[in-house]
């Protein structure tokens, strides 16, 4: 297969979701690529306000179950600050190469910056660029990740699809993002801290509340468990499966490439 053609997706002539608000889906782009511009340098922060710090324990976890080795090629979508790369370099060695591919520009300067800070240079690439439409060949990657990215995206089945081309045969796609609460009982204090305590600390500490309003939205109209499992397989990837990770607040997508 050779990468998709550069031709309208069927979202772009209707409506989408952005939070709680239905707008032209063409636009969608542009309001998503607003906030993070906005919170790009307060990344960590905005993660810290909306899990409570327990992001950092979700992407450890998510990254020493991925399936990668020494000297593996790997794409990390949605890279934002580069946290998933940061703790994957450490398992593709020195021969392994890690690409971090996002769409907006703020959050991929942020995320060379915090490396290169770190002294994490070689075998590091940065590609902006939409998952919608990846500027990569067939079976580039062993492995393509995607934490808190994939809600963002307007066709999420056209950027599915897309992992599943790039990656070799036997590679692994692994998505993580919020999901939805299992636990009956705990659904109005997560509905309560997202709606009324996020955003007030969006603005207190960032002076915000609007991008942080979004965000929680975002969640809530994001595909649940079993409803995201399907697309994945419907993008042509086999032995789909997700692990659900506090109560459901987030869950971890895998599939494979066969």
């Amino acid at each position: 297969m050779s990468p998709a053609p550069d031709k309208q997706s069927p979202y772009e002539s209707g409506t989408t979701h952005f939070g709680f608000r239905d707008v032209p889906a063409g636009e969608k782009q542009k309001l998503v690529g607003e906030v993070f511009t906005s919170v790009a340098r307060k990344y960590d922060l905005m993660n810290d306000l909306m899990s409570l710090g327990i992001h950092r324990a979700w992407k450890r976890y998510f990254t020493a179950t991925c399936q990668v080795k020494p000297g593996d090629r790997v794409l990390d979508l949605a890279g934002g600050t580069g946290d998933i790369a940061a703790l994957l370099k450490p398992r593709v060695g020195a021969d392994g190469t890690i690409v971090l591919g996002d769409i907006n520009a703020g959050m991929l300067s942020v995320g060379r910056d915090r490396l290169t800070d770190r002294g994490l240079v070689a075998g590091l690439d940065y590609v902006q660029c939409n998952a919608e439409k990846l500027p990569f060949p067939d079976a580039s990657f062993d492995l393509v990740t995607m934490a808190f990215g994939l809600r963002n995206v307007t066709d999420k089945d056209a950027a599915l699809g897309e992992i599943a081309r790039v990656l070799r045969v036997g590679g692994q796609a692994r998505v993580l993002e919020f999901s939805e609460v299992r636990a009956e009982w705990f659904k109005p204090l997560y509905d309560f801290h997202s709606f009324k305590v996020l955003p007030k600390l969006g603005s207190l500490f960032a002076g915000d509340p609007g991008s942080y309003r979004y965000l929680a939205e975002s969640i809530r109209k994001h595909p649940p468990q079993e409803q995201l499992k399907a697309m994945m397989e419907e993008a042509g990837l086999a032995r789909c499966g997700y692990v659900n990770m506090s109560a459901g607040i987030v869950a971890i997508h895998t599939g494979y490439k066969v």
